[in-house]
């Protein structure tokens, strides 16, 4: 509760140092401040508490989460000191939303009260929907602003219906007593279809196949800070919220539902992958990328013992070199109005030390040894056969060797191609981001056991 308070405050300090005109000071007072926010998160990590009548529960998962959503909001604030230098007038403004965003991302891991989780989800879209939109001057950032207001809205009425028909069946908001409830004998037919409507309005909000047909054209059309946060912190929240629903709420999950998660998740991978294959266009193709890995985390609601550390390995693992690769693509599109693939035509010989670190943030994602996204993978293709699920792994392991197609047409487009101009300067900013956020990939895959034993 403490990390809450301290975050709105932070979002609220950053609109006052606009008032007296220290633009210049906002990004390094808020990233201070994002750390010591961390540093308080991390003091509440092993003292569980409820606040007002159970409305936010502060516990292992709450605040392992709540520091991974920190971490990237830290790395993304930090990119923004480049990316918004022509809208000088306005940055306290994108950071302001992005700090609001996060206060949003740790309200949905840290809700006890299905009416806190619906204002948690309402704060983060909103920011996101004013984030996609946000260059003015631009047709697609508009329609893309657009486009995720209108299924972000159509997605959110579907879950507060969902959580009107949990309460009309259960008499109450409160996850906990819906869980013992849930477990009595005779439910009214209200309760499953509340719990459905839920599961289909997160599935919009992770990006997941039949819901996915949003996430190309947004990603593609805002901007590619905004596409960066989309595609890292809000597919990150997204998951964590809807496994924390999942297991708190519907403690024994009957095979029918099962089923339905792995048809979903089989989708999901097939279909992000086969579509990532044909992009030209980066962002498209991380999108589609991000649907394939939103299947892959759904996996994580099939097994029982021990998937919340794996979850939190996996999206932590795929965030980190999600920010990696932005850095770069940042860097590299910085003054194109697009970001396709012939953009990054000779970056190997242009700047070595970029494209490296893109390769290994493609190859990370691609589930290659030693990057910690082979091991979240490993993990996670462990428990799911433990739980009986031999077939979809054996899908999933098939996506995966599809998905090294796509990320090595980029690859080798760096490598093997002629640069298209001459090398252009590399702000420090963006080195420091993309060196830290790829170093903390590796570690991660070196030392797993130092994030999956945080929720054991």
């Amino acid at each position: 509760m403490n990390t809450l308070i301290a975050i709105i405050g932070l979002g609220i300090l950053c609109l006052i140092l606009e008032i007296f005109d220290a633009r210049k000071a906002i990004i390094p007072v808020v990233v201070i401040g994002l750390l010591a926010v961390l540093g308080l998160d991390i003091s509440e990590f092993n003292s569980p508490n409820a606040y007002y009548n159970n409305m936010i529960i502060v516990g292992k998962f709450s605040s392992a989460f709540s520091a991974l959503f920190i971490i990237l909001t830290i790395f993304l604030v930090s990119l923004g000191h480049k990316f918004y230098e022509n809208h000088q007038t306005k940055i306290s403004d994108f950071i302001a939303i992005k700090i609001f965003l996060l206060a949003g991302a740790v309200t949905m891991v840290s809700f006890g009260n299905l009416a806190m989780f619906f204002l948690g989800i309402e704060v983060l879209s909103i920011a996101l929907y004013v984030l996609a939109s946000s260059n003015r001057l631009s047709i697609k950032s508009n329609e893309a602003g657009l486009k995720y207001f209108l299924m972000g809205s159509f997605a959110s009425g579907i879950i507060l219906f969902g959580i009107c028909l949990i309460y009309g069946a259960m008499g109450s908001f409160d996850v906990i007593e819906i869980s013992e409830l849930s477990r009595s004998a005779e439910l009214p037919i209200w309760f499953p279809i509340g719990i459905v409507l839920v599961f289909i309005g997160m599935l919009f909000k992770i990006a997941a196949v039949p819901f996915h047909f949003w996430a190309p054209d947004v990603y593609e059309g805002s901007p590619a800070l905004t596409t960066a946060l989309m595609s890292t912190l809000a597919k990150v929240v997204a998951i964590a919220t809807l496994y924390k629903l999942v297991k708190t709420m519907n403690a024994d999950i009957s095979p029918s539902f099962q089923l339905i998660i792995v048809i979903i998740s089989i989708a999901s991978m097939t279909v992000g992958n086969i579509m990532a294959l044909r992009q030209v266009n980066v962002k498209r193709m991380l999108a589609f990328s991000g649907i394939s890995h939103a299947g892959f985390m759904l996996m994580t609601l099939l097994s029982t013992a021990k998937s919340s550390g794996t979850l939190l390995y996996y999206t932590s693992a795929y965030a980190l070199a999600g920010i990696a690769a932005f850095s770069v693509i940042l860097y590299v599109c910085k003054t194109k109005e697009n970001e396709d693939i012939t953009n990054f035509h000779g970056l190997g010989k242009n700047n070595p030390l970029m494209a490296a670190i893109l390769t290994a943030s493609l190859l990370s994602m691609a589930g290659i040894p030693i990057f910690s996204g082979f091991f979240a993978k490993l993990f996670l293709f462990n428990q799911t056969i433990q739980a009986g699920f031999i077939a979809l792994v054996i899908v999933a392991v098939t996506n995966s060797i599809i998905s090294v197609g796509y990320y090595f047409k980029l690859i080798l487009a760096m490598y093997t191609k002629e640069p298209n101009e001459a090398k252009i300067p590399t702000p420090a900013v963006i080195y420091v981001v993309a060196v830290i956020s790829i170093v903390l990939n590796i570690a991660l895959g070196l030392f797993p056991s130092f994030v999956l034993d945080l929720l054991g």
